[in-house]
């Protein structure tokens, strides 16, 4: 019956079709409108409390306002008074990591979990006022553009020329040539694969949440993973050269020391076990703004207690993924006990465990550890 349930609710988010045909014939491919995707679809927070959020330090935060055919970008926090001299027209407000602030951001992320958790970046909401917008651009990821409030006019290009205008402070598209135009109403959505130009407008005042997705450049990934190799790679021997022979320039590199480090770098390999445990830490290695506010110190058995009766939800800002016996929490590597992995596999799926029994030890031990380190929370009731 839940698989149903599920199933049911992914047709309705995705306009009639199942997963995997929206997968098959839309994921990256095409652009995909989709009418009450969440039908009564209610505002998370209101604008009034999305200026507070921007105004709160270690949250980012965006101001984006058009004055004719210039832009100008200011970055948050901000403070109250940043908010009374706008212009009724023509600005926008944005806040990243909504979902780190607000249970409710939390569980619409979780509608989405058709798609890998290690794919997912954040909730990002906007707030504009008539004729507000970030500009025609593109993105280099998969989003979703759910409708709050109001209605936001979107323009469509699948153009080649991703030409960007030179010194604007965002990446606003050169030119911009509509082939189609969606007007979004409360609980609309629209799915965009990477590198589609497009443009919203708002029209009347206008809330819209962006799902969007991680897409990391190959240079980052090889950067990052020569870096995770640095520190785990142990090479054996020494630099030597007992034949060396007399050389006409002594400041140049010989063309024998050359070969020979190139043979001893030979040494660096991996496998795709290496890999994996790669992208289990980097993907979730919490962003540089978040901060964790571990409890007041708890005894293990008290800890116990409450688990049972209260069950227990990673904190917002937490990322969990698995692959075979590990899991990773936070960019922390951690190796699951088999007598606890189905278990630590559904809170790394679910984000929550229910109350029960929980009588293995060793489940308790770790989830008190990282309950400690402000990684999980009670969960509320």
């Amino acid at each position: 019956m839940k698989n149903n349930v599920v199933a049911l609710r992914y047709k309705t988010l995705l306009g009639g079709m199942d997963v995997t045909q929206f997968l098959a014939e839309y994921w990256q491919k095409k652009p995909l409108l989709i009418r009450g995707a969440i039908p009564d679809f209610e505002d998370l927070l209101s604008p009034e409390e999305l200026a507070g959020l921007a105004c709160e330090d270690g949250v980012e935060s965006r101001l984006v306002l058009q004055q004719k055919t210039a832009w100008r970008l200011e970055q948050g926090p901000f403070d109250e008074d940043s908010f009374l001299h706008l212009p009724p027209t023509g600005w926008t407000l944005l806040v990243q990591n909504v979902n780190h602030y607000l249970p409710e951001a939390a569980e619409l992320l979780q509608q989405f979990d058709f798609i890998p958790h290690a794919r997912l970046d954040d909730l990002m909401v906007s707030y504009a006022p008539e004729g507000g917008g970030v500009g025609p651009h593109f993105d280099s990821y998969d989003v979703f553009l759910l409708q709050g409030q109001g209605k936001r006019l979107w323009r469509i290009s699948e153009q080649e020329d991703l030409t960007l205008v030179e010194d604007a402070p965002l990446r606003i598209l050169k030119y911009f040539a509509v082939r189609q135009e969606w007007l979004l109403e409360p609980g609309d959505m629209l799915y965009l694969p990477p590198h589609v130009a497009h443009w919203g407008i708002a029209v009347g005042n206008a809330m819209t949440y962006s799902i969007g997705f991680r897409a990391p450049a190959a240079q980052e990934l090889a950067t990052q993973f020569l870096g995770y190799l640095q520190e785990r790679i142990r090479l054996p021997g020494i630099y030597a050269d007992p034949e060396l022979e007399p050389q006409a320039h002594p400041a140049e590199i010989g063309g024998a020391m050359v070969e020979q480090v190139a043979d001893m770098l030979q040494g660096v390999r991996w496998q795709s076990q290496d890999v994996a445990r790669f992208l289990g830490s980097y993907l979730s290695e919490p962003k540089p703004h978040v901060v964790f506010d571990p409890p007041r110190t708890m005894r293990q058995a008290l800890f116990h207690k409450r688990l049972q009766q209260q069950g227990i939800s990673l904190a917002l800002q937490s990322q969990m993924l698995f692959r075979d016996e590990y899991c990773y929490l936070n960019g922390e590597e951690f190796v699951m006990p088999e007598s606890c992995r189905n278990t630590l596999r559904q809170l790394a799926d679910t984000r929550q465990l229910s109350p029960g029994e929980y009588a293995d030890d060793v489940l308790v031990a770790l989830l008190h550890q990282w309950y400690l380190a402000g990684y999980c929370l009670f969960s509320a009731g």
